[in-house]
């Protein structure tokens, strides 16, 4: 049952509240309620100095939200695979892949920390359809091995694929070379593919986001921020389609569902740049 592991992932993790969670932290700038005291705090600290990490969070869900569409409607993909899928918000992955369309989107959630995981399941067993729509729990650095267990839910690895790396790369650090672990991912999917990606940036950002980036190696994972052209080479071969890698609010807004809205007046103040590419 899925309430039963929540339960015990909830056990796990009041016997390690040692330390902030980047997932949870996530979910607080979002408004959400899956966090815990030691996560709102390092959070409110953050926003003190950089009140623009409110606004990272919640333009980077929006793009995903509007990258997703893009897939299904412009490219037609019927496949999604979200590695570092944090926990659930409004506007799931598998929510907007079904919409206005025929519902059958197969969705593959994957993350590494236990409570994000079961938080997961406990939705999709309310709103998701067990046979298309899948949590796994996975690192984004296990490469070949979490692929093996991606496909064995039903991803067809000869079919296009809408992959998703969104808010996660900016906490693998240079010296866990996620440049060739992406590269990996991008040698998996199938001609006519997506890989969707978004990265917060200290170019062109305020001196507190360093600062901010900095702060985190107090939580479950040291942040590591990266300049624009850094960024770009994530897509590797990948031919990024329009607008290219622009700040997250930037990125098609014309794809929008009505009232979803955009901190558009600044965008920079969203702190992260965002793009699609397709697999030629």
């Amino acid at each position: 049952m899925p309430e039963e592991e929540l339960r015990k992932a909830g056990e796990i993790l009041e016997a390690s509240l040692d330390r902030p969670s980047v997932g949870r932290i996530y979910d607080y700038y979002l408004g959400g309620r899956h966090n815990y005291a030691i996560d709102r705090e390092f959070a409110e600290r953050i926003m003190k100095d950089l009140p623009e990490a409110r606004i990272f969070a919640r333009e980077n869900r929006g793009f995903v939200r509007r990258a997703v569409r893009y897939a299904r409607r412009e490219c037609g993909i019927r496949q999604f695979v979200d590695i570092g899928s944090g926990l659930p918000t409004q506007g799931n992955v598998h929510e907007v892949a079904d919409e206005g369309g025929p519902a059958d989107a197969r969705v593959v959630y994957v993350d590494n920390d236990p409570v994000a995981r079961a938080h997961s399941r406990v939705l999709l067993a309310g709103t998701a359809d067990p046979e298309r729509h899948f949590a796994l729990d996975g690192d984004f650095r296990d490469g070949p091995g979490l692929w093996q267990r991606v496909t064995r839910v039903g991803i067809d690895p000869d079919a296009p694929i809408c992959l998703l790396v969104t808010a996660l790369l900016h906490f693998q650090v240079p010296e866990q070379r996620p440049e060739r672990t992406l590269a990996f991912y991008r040698e998996q999917l199938a001609p006519g593919s997506v890989l969707v990606l978004s990265h917060a940036t200290d170019e062109d950002t305020p001196p507190a986001t360093r600062e901010a980036a900095a702060r985190y190696v107090a939580t479950t994972s040291q942040a590591h921020l990266r300049p624009r052209a850094e960024i770009r080479a994530f897509f590797g071969d990948f031919e990024l389609v329009e607008p290219g890698l622009v700040w997250t609010p930037q990125w098609r807004p014309e794809l929008a569902a009505p009232g979803e809205k955009r901190y558009a007046d600044d965008p920079t103040r969203a702190l992260a740049v965002a793009g699609v590419a397709r697999k030629p």
